[in-house]
C-alpha cells in the first residue's frame, strides 16, 4: 500500500476549523501568533467570516490548521506518508511535511504569498462545471475569450478560469450556451494562477531568494508539473505555481498510478476527497 497525504487550499477554510487541534499545539500557536501579529485560533474559531476569507488571512490560517492536522495524524497513527501533495496553498503543507522547511519558515512564506496575491486586484475566477478541459480551451479560443486562462484543472467535471472580472462575466452565458452545466464566479480578489499574477510571482521570487530549502525526505508532487519536486528547484517551482495552472487532475492521476494508493486528505473539509473520486472515475482523461 502507498500512503499519500494531500492538503487542501484556499476555499476549504471554515469557521471552527482547528478547534480540536489548538489545545494540543499551544506552543506552535504561540509562535504563529507572534509572527503574524494576531491570534490564529481566534480568527479560525470566531472569524468574522469576511476576515477569514480575506486572502491575507486565509492562507496563514489554513497553513497552520493543515500543518497541525498533519502533526496530529502522524502522532496518532505513527504513519509517515510515501507521497504528499497539496492544492495551491496546500502545496506548502506538503513541503513542510517533506522537511523542505520548518513550521515557522513555511508560515513566513505563506504570509508573504498571501499578501502579494491579495495586492493583485481587478481580476476574478469562475468554476466551470460540466465541460472537459480540452473542450473548454477550444471554446475560449473560438469565442475570442483569449483574455481568460485556465487556472485550475480540478477534475473532469470542474475547471476554473481566471482573468479580468468583466471578461469572466461575459464568458458565463457563452460557456453555458456551449454546454457548461453552470459557471460559478468565485469569491476571490484577483485572477490567481494566471498570466495576471506574473508581477506577484516576480516579487515572490525575489523574496524566496533569501531562503535555503532542505533536501526533501518525502516526494512532493508539484501542482504545475504534476511530477515530483526536484531538490534545488523548490523556489523556482513555488514561483511558477503563482502564475501557472494547478494541474490537480494530472497530480492525482500520477498518485493513483502508485501501487495500491491510499489517498488521505489532511486538513479541513473534503474538497480534495471529492475531486479525487471524480478523477478516479475518469483515469484516462485525467492522465491525458
Amino acid at each position: 500500500m502507498t500512503n499519500i497525504y494531500v492538503f487542501p487550499g484556499q476555499g476549504s477554510q471554515t469557521i471552527g476549523m482547528g478547534k480540536e487541534l489548538f489545545p494540543r499545539y499551544k506552543h506552535l500557536l504561540r509562535q504563529a501568533d507572534a509572527l503574524l501579529g494576531y491570534s490564529v485560533a481566534e480568527l479560525c474559531l470566531s472569524g468574522p467570516q469576511e476576515r477569514l476569507s480575506d486572502t491575507r488571512y486565509t492562507q496563514p490560517a489554513l497553513y497552520v490548521v493543515n500543518a497541525l492536522s498533519y502533526l496530529e495524524e502522524v502522532r496518532r497513527t505513527g504513519v509517515l506518508p510515501d507521497f504528499v501533495a497539496g492544492h495551491s496553498l496546500g502545496e506548502y503543507n506538503a513541503l513542510f511535511a517533506s522537511g523542505a522547511f520548518d513550521f515557522l519558515t513555511g508560515l513566513e512564506l505563506v504570509q508573504r504569498r498571501g499578501a502579494l496575491m491579495a495586492a493583485a486586484t481587478g481580476g476574478g475566477m469562475a468554476a466551470v462545471l460540466g465541460l472537459p478541459p480540452e473542450r473548454l480551451s477550444a471554446i475560449l479560443d473560438q469565442q475570442g475569450l483569449t483574455s481568460l486562462d485556465v487556472a485550475n484543472l480540478n477534475s473532469p467535471q470542474q475547471i476554473v478560469i481566471s482573468g479580468p472580472k468583466q471578461d469572466i462575466q461575459a464568458a458565463k452565458p457563452i460557456l453555458e450556451r456551449e454546454g457548461a452545466n453552470t459557471v460559478v464566479p468565485l469569491k476571490v480578489s484577483a485572477a490567481f494562477h494566471s498570466r495576471y499574477m506574473r508581477s506577484a510571482a516576480e516579487q515572490f521570487s525575489s523574496f524566496l531568494s533569501g531562503y535555503q530549502f532542505a533536501e526533501l525526505k518525502i516526494p512532493v508532487i508539484s501542482n504545475t508539473e504534476a511530477a515530483p519536486y526536484e531538490d534545488g528547484r523548490i523556489a523556482e517551482t513555488l514561483t511558477k505555481q503563482l502564475a501557472h495552472p494547478v494541474r490537480w487532475m494530472d497530480t492525482v492521476a500520477f498518485l493513483l498510478q502508485q501501487p495500491a494508493p491510499e489517498i488521505l486528505e489532511i486538513g479541513p473539509g473534503q474538497v480534495l476527497t471529492r475531486l479525487t473520486r471524480q478523477i478516479a472515475q475518469h483515469p484516462l482523461r485525467a492522465a491525458s
